[in-house]
């Protein structure tokens, strides 16, 4: 394998060790304003071109060094225990700690602890935030030294949404949504986002949009590309313009998600109906996005959600907001 370039600890006791004993690191989950899927690659990932916004939903994960008689091990604990989230190989950030170790040569081990505040399965890349968390935390616990550019690199290849909660803000995403562009923009934006009961599988959704694009235009099936971000949502991140933005939004896998779960259709129209200048389907859903013009818009589009008894709870959140950073 070959390594990445790491910078050691002249001092250290152990490969590459750095000298904090616990590093905590706060990651963002994300919003996609754009979202278009072109036809399936002959590796099966769909092509896509997104605008990500990293929202106010922030999850948290503390690394801390072992004992001695514990070295070598990854384990991962959750603050808020949560039978829908696996503490083992199956979670990203035991998968992103090991990769971590791996590329640059650490034997070390470490104790993990994960705190969520991003819906599961909700379509907002909550999994990728934690593996992104991971990947920072460790990175200083161990001492190891990486830039950003390495770590987006490492990051991609634990999922294609991974890479985006390091760089943060608002991005363009090409590839399967690995390949990041920054973009200019003001303003915040007010979000409130519902949620629903049970999760919606990431695969099931590009499948059922596979489907549905055979079934229509005569069977030839989603373009090869998919299409370019329109000037007009740019400009409108640019100028700060809500209600520009508003017009914009827009989500290629909205059909299937609804196709799967028709009752989402009842969500986004209840908060349009209280304010909301557009409301769509967050990713791969179940979630729900409403964008508002303002504060107290929101406040009475999450009054109405809660009250409409259709979704399980009701979150508000301003962003864009920073990329993973160290805050202890």
């Amino acid at each position: 394998m070959n390594h990445l370039r790491a910078v050691p600890d002249p001092d250290a006791t152990g490969p590459r060790a750095g000298s904090a004993t616990s590093v905590r690191v706060e990651a963002p989950g994300k919003v996609n304003l754009f979202l278009s899927v072109g036809a399936p690659r002959p590796d099966g990932y769909h092509p896509l071109t997104t605008v990500f916004q990293a929202v106010r939903l922030i999850e948290t994960v503390t690394a801390r060094r072992q004992a001695l008689d514990a070295r070598g091990r990854i384990t991962l604990t959750l603050a808020d225990p949560d039978d829908a989230v696996p503490t083992d190989e199956r979670n990203l950030v035991v998968r992103a700690a090991r990769l971590l170790a791996e590329a640059t040569g650490v034997t070390e081990g470490v104790d993990l602890l994960l705190r969520k505040r991003v819906p599961v399965a909700g379509g907002m890349a909550g999994g990728s935030a934690d593996a992104a968390a991971a990947l920072l935390a460790c990175n200083h616990l161990w001492g190891t030294g990486l830039g950003l550019g390495d770590l987006l690199d490492l990051a991609a290849r634990l999922g294609a949404d991974v890479p985006f909660p390091l760089m943060g803000a608002t991005a363009l995403g090409h590839g399967v949504g690995d390949r990041l562009t920054p973009l200019m923009g003001r303003g915040t934006y007010q979000w409130v986002f519902a949620l629903a009961r049970e999760g919606l599988s990431t695969p099931a959704v590009f499948a059922r949009f596979d489907e549905l694009s055979a079934a229509s235009a005569g069977g030839a099936g989603a373009p090869a590309a998919p299409a370019e971000v329109p000037e007009a949502l740019t400009a409108a991140l640019r100028a700060g313009d809500a209600a520009a933005l508003g017009d914009c939004l827009a989500n290629d896998l909205q059909e299937a998600a609804l196709d799967l779960r028709p009752e989402l259709a009842e969500v986004i129209e209840t908060a349009e109906r209280a304010g909301a200048l557009r409301a769509i389907v967050s990713g791969s859903g179940p979630t729900i996005a409403a964008l508002a013009p303002d504060s107290a818009t929101a406040q009475r589009v999450a009054r109405a959600l809660c009250a409409s008894g259709a979704c399980a709870d009701v979150v508000r959140a301003d962003a864009p907001v920073a990329g993973a950073r160290v805050v202890g």
